[in-house]
């Protein structure tokens, strides 16, 4: 059988395609103290230093005993950038490969357009790299079991970079949640809209974009082939060959941290729809979706229906929002923590007011609530009183290294127990990439959240 682009391209990921290793700079070591001897620090390697990129490394660099050694990325300025930042002596490349082959790299940070995770990634356990990969895991829901099976055999670390549920406020709903707090979870809303230019992906382009600076051919991958352009370089997001929309870059934060906190595998039925109403610049993928998911029953909580929303035209009131809402109260995520509000109703149902009881005959009225005084105690009517708590996170918290902490903890273990391993980023990402696939179908898409698998 005749190799196609694809297969061509996830072989190269393979450490014997580079060749002799003479070839590469020598390892470079940022060491400000000798407190710690080099063996103790983790070393690390960012591939793609774009926006993420570059707020991934701040932030793994956060954490004690870690150093950024080598990047790599598609156009030069990058790179150049990185050198400013972090040292002229910083090994950068265009190739990742080159990056894969260092044996003075501990982990690699995977921070490319969505389209290239799964291959990195896959390279990257394969060559023994501890693996840090933004979030979606994978661009198509065909690439996740594949990722899995190279983590599980790898034997390595790896963490998928939805960072808010390192946040103490998902930690105590999720700790508010198994405490039965709110009762059986029957609606989930989350919305994360924007009105902004730069919000809705439409990030600077350098002037020096050209052939000759950005490596065009290999961000293409396997997609169609194009002349050069650079809004679909420099704002990637904008295109479904590349990107995943709204929902590989929002929805997937709404749903990891409601994953996370409810323990579920995920839901079953998968229905979006939208459109693109504002940010009419070429791009191919909406700006406006709501997505509806039905959770089914299980062991950790009830069958419920999850609402999402996104809206990059909103020129409204914006109030980002993630709402659980149970029978006995809801959790509300505010910006640096939540409100708990409990609200349990009376045994008794309650008479009179609203009500048919005054369509009733006088004599009928009466008879009605005498039965129903007969029936129901005083203490059956009486309300509990609306409890609301308040949740801050610490003050000074950052999630972001927070999420770093628990990946490099399990590097120095050599544990594949992270907060977000590949298993429970794929039951995140899937249902994402399934809303893209109901809206571009315009159908509604079934999922076995169990075996992780689209239903036919």
């Amino acid at each position: 059988m005749k190799p196609n682009r694809r297969t061509i391209i996830k072989s190269l990921g393979a450490v014997a395609a580079l060749g002799s290793v003479e070839s590469f700079a020598k390892p470079f070591n940022i060491l400000k103290s000798l407190k710690v001897s080099p063996n103790d620090k983790i070393r690390i390697a960012t591939i793609g230093m774009g926006i993420q990129g570059h707020s991934d490394t701040r932030s793994a660099l956060k954490n004690e005993d870690v150093e950024f050694v080598a990047c790599a990325d598609l156009y030069t300025g990058r790179l150049e950038r990185a050198k400013e930042l972090y040292g002229k002596d910083l090994f950068t490349t265009r190739d990742y490969r080159e990056i894969l082959q260092r044996k003075d790299i501990d982990a690699v940070l995977i921070v490319t357009p969505d389209h290239w995770h799964d291959t990195i990634t896959i390279a990257a356990l394969n060559a023994g790299k501890n693996v840090y990969c933004e979030k979606p895991m994978v661009q198509q829901i065909n690439e996740g079991h594949a990722v899995i099976e190279a983590w599980k055999k790898s034997g390595k670390t790896m963490q998928v970079g939805s960072q808010r549920i390192s946040g103490s406020d998902f930690q105590e709903a999720k700790r508010m949640i198994e405490a039965g707090d709110i009762g059986e979870i029957n609606y989930i809303e989350a919305n994360n809209d924007r009105f902004n230019a730069i919000g809705a992906w439409n990030y600077t382009i350098p002037t020096d974009a050209s052939t000759a600076t950005v490596d065009w051919d290999t961000f293409l991958k396997d997609t169609a082939k194009t002349p050069f352009d650079a809004k679909r370089f420099f704002r990637w997001r904008n295109y479904k060959n590349y990107g995943t929309g709204v929902a590989g870059d929002l929805f997937v934060h709404l749903i990891t941290g409601v994953h996370h906190v409810i323990s579920s595998n995920g839901p079953e039925r998968i229905y979006a729809s939208g459109n693109l109403s504002y940010w009419k610049d070429g791009r191919d993928v909406p700006d406006v979706m709501v997505a509806i998911l039905d959770y089914p029953k299980t062991q950790k909580h009830a069958d419920f229906q999850m609402v999402l929303r996104v809206n990059f035209a909103n020129a409204g009131t914006i109030n980002n929002n993630t709402r659980i809402i149970g029978t006995e109260g809801q959790i509300d995520f505010a910006r640096n923590g939540l409100v708990l509000s409990k609200k349990k109703l009376p045994k008794a149902p309650g008479i009179g007011g609203y009500d048919s009881l005054n369509t009733f005959t006088e004599q009928e009225q009466k008879e009605a609530r005498a039965a129903y005084d007969a029936l129901y105690t005083e203490a059956d009517r009486a309300s509990e009183p609306v409890k609301e708590i308040k949740f801050e996170n610490p003050a000074g918290e950052d999630e972001h290294k927070n999420h770093f902490a628990n990946f490099f903890e399990n590097v120095r273990k050599g544990s594949q127990n992270t907060i977000e391993d590949p298993v429970f980023a794929f039951r995140a990402a899937a249902p994402v990439l399934a809303c893209n696939d109901s809206y571009f179908q315009k159908k509604t898409i079934f999922w076995d959240p169990e075996k992780m698998m689209l239903k036919k």
